[in-house]
């Protein structure tokens, strides 16, 4: 059916999606002074949670904290609605602490609403977008109602909704998550326009009623007695609300799956998209873990008001009635009432090296990509995302320098470093270990990395700004202090030094050199340091940690000086790599695709070599 189009406002930022990224995007563009407009599919869910109700974990902790930093939302919106809160890894050193809350999901998605629908500069609309294309200098956005909305910029926070199909077992259908609508009709027209997509897929678990789960056969896991915030501008902390539970697979959940693998569409090769690596389906773990006796679930509370729960940690995409089987054969789910049936989901993404490290594509001007429509898994990921691509698309309207975050800044730069210089073969989830200078890119100073940059950049407010400025004074007066402290020998602390297992002394010693050795810790010594001053529990984490690990903050900020010095030196956008003499066949092919912009960028480059830099730093210099 031709719908008659007819001509609607213009914007300076447009935002496909009104999800993670999405929210991200319009509200750093808006609060920066363009006019914006945020399209959803539907209102209702506007910064929904179709996986898991929860915020942070393991590195993905660290990203909220930095996009706090920077002036972004997610941190405040998971403080205001925490259900129960942890700290990850403590048992680890501190460049892996990370912040993980369980969140009441319903209420999530009505802050994050009310949030974007009273940001000035920025108008919600309801409307499936169903074309995208350039006339005359600027992007028109056609909606299923035949509305022609153009924009300057726009930006694509698409998330699972891209050409999105629902599997259960035999079962396939057209369909978004948490049964919405998918974006199809948006797919065949950025294929039409050239931009690379493929497919990728991804999966979440069953949805159970409370009072059907035996919770006297489960384990009880319980949150923090000490809540740390995400958001540095959090001033009262967040409560444990509810406890959550863990639970095991057996050796009878292990032959219900096998005996129906054949039925699972990802083994079927009904499925065509690449699922996760790194949070697979129940059935990929049976397969894939043949050995393993047992995996883990965790059953958390879904909000307050509601009897949802979720199984963490067992998506699926088997037959309705085998999801029935395999789960009641688990201890404390024997009976088992299932509300909402796990699903996989395939959708339309776009190769990530299309993209510049501003996120902007190269061969698109005024098109960016964030969240899962680069080939991200995870809100934390697409929330990072969609707040460079909201802040680069509304400097690129003002014509600014745009925001571009080193791998040696953050894990957001990390992050987006490794989307547009290495791609993803599978959605990417960021970890620590993807990056080479963790023990400075911790969370607890996040703050320190960015919130200069916030605050340039106008999305962390003057008052915030010399709160922080104070609390770095006093982290700096605090260690000089401690540095220039002597503690002498008394039987109470070598009393307590032997029952730490380190050596008792014998003449006076400087409270930082005790404090660095590993049994003991700042806090353990204030009984014996009289001057101490009675600091915010942050600002005392940040004292103990840098003087702790001094030394080795210090190695590795002599390797990210090294780092800069290769990130500075920029390549020409106009350069044609062919030319270049000396580079091998392979380096040519690398490099004219991803194109990098510095010699840091090129030198990370899988299949670009270090004698190809060599050539590479000789060509430039002639």
């Amino acid at each position: 059916m031709n719908i008659p189009e007819y001509r609607a406002e213009n914007y300076d930022v447009a935002v496909i999606g009104g999800g993670h990224a999405g929210i991200e995007a319009a509200l750093a563009a808006a609060r920066l002074g363009q006019k914006t407009i945020m399209f959803t599919i539907t209102l209702d869910w506007v910064g929904n949670m179709p996986c898991n109700p929860s915020i942070g974990g393991t590195a993905k902790g660290h990203l909220v904290r930095e996009l706090d930093a920077l002036g972004g939302e997610m941190g405040k919106a998971a403080d205001a609605n925490t259900l129960q809160s942890r700290m990850l890894n403590r048992g680890k050193g501190p460049a892996v602490y990370s912040l993980r809350a369980q969140i009441d999901r319903r209420r999530y998605s009505e802050y994050m609403k009310h949030t974007v629908e009273l940001q000035e500069n920025l108008d919600v609309k309801q409307a499936e977008i169903v074309s995208v294309e350039k006339r005359n200098g600027q992007w028109h956005l056609i909606t299923n109602l035949g509305a022609d909305f153009s924009s300057e910029t726009v930006i694509f926070a698409t998330g699972t909704f891209l050409g999105g199909r629902i599997y259960v077992g035999e079962v396939n259908y057209e369909g978004g998550p948490d049964g919405c609508f998918p974006a199809t009709e948006l797919s065949k027209s950025l294929k039409k326009l050239g931009i690379p997509l493929r497919r990728f897929k991804t999966g979440t678990p069953a949805r159970v009623l409370r009072g059907s789960i035996d919770f006297s056969n489960l384990e009880l896991q319980e949150g923090d007695e000490k809540i740390v915030p995400f958001s540095f501008s959090t001033k009262e902390k967040p409560k444990n609300k509810v406890v959550c539970h863990i639970a095991y697979t057996n050796d009878d959940t292990k032959k219900v799956i096998l005996e129906n693998i054949n039925r699972s569409p990802l083994y079927a090769g009904v499925i065509e998209g690449v699922g996760p690596r790194y949070c697979p389906s129940i059935e990929d773990k049976i397969v894939r873990f043949a050995d393993k006796k047992r995996h883990q679930l965790f059953i958390e509370p879904c909000g307050e008001n509601t009897e949802e729960m979720y199984l963490q940690g067992m998506s699926s995409s088997l037959p309705e009635e085998v999801q029935i089987k395999f789960y009641r054969t688990i201890k404390g789910l024997e009976n088992v009432k299932i509300m909402r049936n796990a699903y996989a989901i395939e959708y339309d993404c776009v190769d990530p090296t299309a993209l510049k490290n501003t996120l902007e594509f190269k061969d698109f001007e005024g098109l960016f990509g964030a969240g899962q429509f680069n080939g991200s898994s995870g809100y934390e990921e697409a929330a990072a995302q969609g707040l460079v691509a909201g802040i680069n698309a509304a400097k690129k309207v003002s014509g600014e320098e745009p925001l571009v975050l080193s791998r040696a800044s953050s894990y957001i730069g990390t992050l987006i470093d490794d989307l547009v210089t290495k791609g993803c073969s599978d959605p990417y989830r960021m970890m620590t270990s993807r990056s080479e200078y963790r023990l400075l890119l911790r969370q607890d100073n996040a703050d320190e990395r960015l919130m200069p940059i916030g605050h340039k950049l106008g999305l962390i407010s003057d008052k915030q700004y010399e709160e922080y400025l104070e609390k770095i004074s006093i982290k700096e007066q605090e260690i000089k202090r401690v540095n220039s402290t002597y503690l002498s020998p008394s039987k109470q602390l070598n009393d307590l030094l032997e029952e730490k297992g380190t050596a008792p002394l014998s003449t006076g010693i400087c409270l930082a050199d005790l404090i660095k050795r590993p049994q003991l810790s700042y806090e353990c010594l204030a009984d014996f340091d009289s001057e101490r001053p009675d600091l915010p529990e942050d600002v005392a984490e940040k004292v103990e940690i840098e003087i702790k690990y001094e030394g080795y903050i210090k190695r590795q900020q002599a390797q990210i000086n090294e780092t800069l010095r290769l990130e500075a030196k920029k390549i020409p956008e106009d350069i044609n790599f062919d030319d270049v003499y000396g580079l091998r066949l392979e380096a040519k092919e690398k490099l004219n695709k991803i194109r990098p912009a510095s010699i840091g960028q090129a030198a990370r480059i899988s299949g670009v070599s270090p004698s190809d830099i060599s050539v590479l730093l000789i060509y430039l210099k002639r």
